[in-house]
């Protein structure tokens, strides 16, 4: 399991560099469409996925054990993403045998 979930994050992170790289090569992120930043479904989405942001971050808020580490996965996570939480769950993954049990990459240790 440790290695797919290896393989997964990658790919999540390497798509999400891509894509990112990709689309500021077309269109700024400040010159995005007033029709399109005001859209609803625009909106909708954003609120979707800043909850998911949040609610993944309440799980690295448990791991992590100082505030510092605390806060900075949250400033990352609200900025970058995806890219940050990417970056997290492979740092956690990688420092795990791939032997390890999910109790061991999910729960904060003792």
């Amino acid at each position: 399991m440790i290695w797919f979930l290896r393989f997964f994050f990658l790919l999540v992170l390497g798509s999400m560099l891509a894509v990112t790289s990709w689309a500021s090569t077309q269109c700024p992120l400040w010159e995005i469409p007033g029709s399109v930043g005001g859209h609803p479904w625009f909106i909708a989405t954003l609120f979707d996925t800043y909850w998911a942001f949040l609610t993944f971050y309440c799980w690295v808020a448990y791991k992590e054990r100082s505030w510092l580490g605390r806060i900075g996965w949250l400033v990352g996570i609200l900025l970058l993403g995806n890219i940050a939480m990417a970056v997290y769950m492979l740092i956690l993954l990688f420092r795990v045998p791939t032997s390890a049990r999910m109790e061991d990459l999910l729960l904060r240790k003792a």
